[in-house]
């Protein structure tokens, strides 16, 4: 019970600080949030009564208790850019990065763990190669450049897949997907790659081990070897990057998200970051910061049900 104690501890910990950091950061940065919503042609008198409507008169220790007040009642402030409640905008740009999170995880877990376990098993063969080094080549090229290739090929040149753009589920579920797959394959093309080393690395490590090589000599099949104790040995680095790739999708990838036009959370954090919208940048930052700690979290779950005795430290 101390250990999930700790761990709830330290994550309030981590949000609190993270929160603070960012508001301190967005504080010292040079320029004014009220001359860039009105322009650069705004007279004085109409910057200090808009500075004066988003409370940026009072002072910065009282704005960061007050928005941290309202962080607790639910209540993230108004942003400065879109005149909305920044709980409704993220809630509506989490809706497309979610839809593509789960894509790009799936496709990341149903490519990435049978070809780790198949590439374990065959990386001295020479067919493995070319599967060996397209692994490499997705650890190599970044998810945009995969995804101006995929637009090239998929939507330019055959025009299978929209090349921007995104239609919800509820209006039309077959656009929906067709609009998600190209930026999911994006995504999921480095993850998968990532998910295939780490799962190969992990069981060859345990291949190594001395109980395989006991199992082995008392004739052990080498499938009941694998299914029974290989895998469940390997789960533990496998676990850590797949909860990585979680934070990251879920983060929103911003240049893929840019570069397809999603209304998610990386295209929201690259437009709030330019209009320096505060709130909207606060209410972000402690959404990455929230799913960073609650995805760690959740890892370190599983570690201690993979491994008990995590739980005893």
């Amino acid at each position: 019970m101390a250990y999930y104690v700790r761990k709830v501890a330290g994550i309030l910990v981590t949000l609190f600080m993270v929160s603070l950091l960012t508001f301190m950061v967005f504080q010292i940065l040079p320029g004014d949030p009220a001359r860039v919503i009105l322009g650069v042609d705004a007279d004085p008198l109409q910057l200090q009564q808009l500075r004066e409507e988003l409370g940026m008169d009072r002072p910065a220790p009282l704005r960061f208790l007050e928005w941290l007040g309202g962080v607790l009642r639910g209540d993230l402030g108004t942003s400065y850019r879109y005149h909305q409640p920044v709980s409704a905008l993220l809630g509506s740009a989490l809706g497309v990065t979610a839809q593509l999170a789960v894509y790009a995880l799936v496709l990341t877990a149903a490519v990435g763990l049978p070809v780790g376990i198949w590439l374990a098993h065959h990386s001295k063969k020479k067919y493995a190669l070319p599967v060996s080094l397209l692994s490499q080549l997705g650890l190599s090229v970044p998810s945009f450049c995969v995804g101006v290739l995929l637009v090239s090929v998929f939507s330019v040149g055959l025009g299978w897949f929209p090349s921007m753009g995104y239609t919800p589920f509820s209006q039309d579920p077959l656009a929906c997907v067709k609009s998600l797959t190209l930026p999911a394959v994006s995504i999921a093309f480095g993850s998968a790659a990532v998910l295939i080393r780490y799962v190969q690395a992990s069981i060859l490590e345990q291949e190594g081990q001395e109980y395989v090589k006991t199992a082995r000599s008392k004739g052990v099949p080498g499938s009941r070897i694998l299914r029974v104790h290989v895998l469940r040995n390997s789960l533990i680095p496998v676990l850590t990057v797949f909860g990585m790739t979680i934070t990251d999708v879920l983060g929103g990838s911003i240049l893929v998200e840019n570069l397809f036009s999603l209304p998610g959370i990386g295209r929201l954090i690259a437009t709030s970051i330019n209009s320096r919208d505060l709130p909207l940048i606060q209410g972000l930052v402690l959404y990455l910061a929230a799913l960073v700690v609650v995805c760690n979290f959740g890892v370190d779950l599983f570690y201690s049900v993979v491994d008990p005795r995590i739980r005893r430290k």
